[in-house]
């Protein structure tokens, strides 16, 4: 139960998010946390506030966050470094779920390497790094298209089948795409830009939560038109006392059971203020009207 904080509120609580099995064997609270924001401008270095990002992370079991979502390219390796330092030994019942697959050049630079001695590399240095023996959901960061997805996908699986990964998940994709790395491995999440304002992957969502796969929308909180002040979405969040961020956040708990938003911040208040989200239910006919105005403005 959630318990006071000094202020006399109740602490806010990701299990209010509800639960997802994910890969059919580990339950998670639906929202999550992204620890791509704890790195530098650009996701490059170290952050601005060292303290204050660890502070970020341990904060995360008080709230109920008990999924963490990183990347080795984040940092590059800053991002699991820092997660490793403020948490571990971790507590019991923390999926970390990490990346690979993505090098970095330089700050907003991102270049995809899908060969197999390269992601072999980057699991063994992942699974190092975050002081694990075994990563519980490990991610195709992006498909190389100068590779074979067989080739990618059928190192993970080899690395699964040694024990080095739990499950496997996959970014940035297609339904054409999930269906091919299907034929390979078992995929049990899809990680896809998506929020209530870019909805470009509208049939990667129908499908993942027709196979009940994790569906984990990166960039979850909406920009432009709809945040406006005195738009639909800033009415309803007053309306319901809360912010446009929060209410963008309990859109994407709303819109499919298999959806496991992973806001970031590199903030204490705001992580609070985040998992505020979880709690947050509006009436049916408040959220017809929201979508009815998504789709206008889309």
């Amino acid at each position: 139960m959630p318990h006071p904080n000094p202020m006399g509120m109740a602490t806010p609580n990701a299990a209010l998010s509800g639960e997802f099995l994910l890969g059919g064997d580990i339950r998670i609270h639906r929202l999550g946390f992204g620890a791509m924001r704890i790195t530098g401008e650009g996701i490059w270095g170290e952050p601005r506030d060292r303290e204050e990002a660890k502070r970020v992370l341990r904060r995360l079991p008080d709230l109920g966050v008990n999924f963490i979502d990183t990347a080795d390219s984040y940092g590059p390796e800053v991002s699991e470094q820092l997660i490793a330092e403020a948490l571990y030994p971790y507590p019991k019942g923390l999926l970390i779920a990490t990346k690979g697959g993505l090098t970095r050049t330089g700050p907003n630079q991102w270049v995809p390497v899908g060969r197999a001695e390269y992601l072999r590399q980057c699991v063994e240095m992942s699974l190092r790094r975050l002081r694990l023996d075994r990563i519980d959901l490990y991610q195709l960061h992006r498909f190389d298209p100068k590779v074979p997805v067989e080739e990618s996908l059928g190192e993970l699986k080899k690395l699964q089948h040694e024990g080095k990964i739990r499950h496997i998940g996959i970014s940035e994709t297609s339904v054409a795409e999930i269906e091919q790395a299907r034929k390979i491995v078992k995929v049990v999440s899809v990680q896809n830009r998506y929020n209530i304002g870019d909805r470009a992957h509208e049939d990667v969502v129908e499908y993942c939560t027709k196979h009940n796969l994790g569906f984990i929308p990166w960039f979850p909180v909406a920009a432009g038109k709809l945040t406006q002040a005195g738009g639909v979405l800033d009415q309803a969040a007053k309306a319901n006392k809360a912010t446009t961020s929060q209410l963008a956040l309990a859109w994407l708990l709303h819109r499919s059971p298999v959806i496991l938003p992973i806001p970031g911040t590199s903030s204490v208040k705001h992580l609070e203020e985040n998992v505020e989200a979880a709690g947050l239910k509006l009436q049916p006919e408040e959220w017809e009207k929201i979508e009815e105005h998504a789709k206008q403005a889309a």
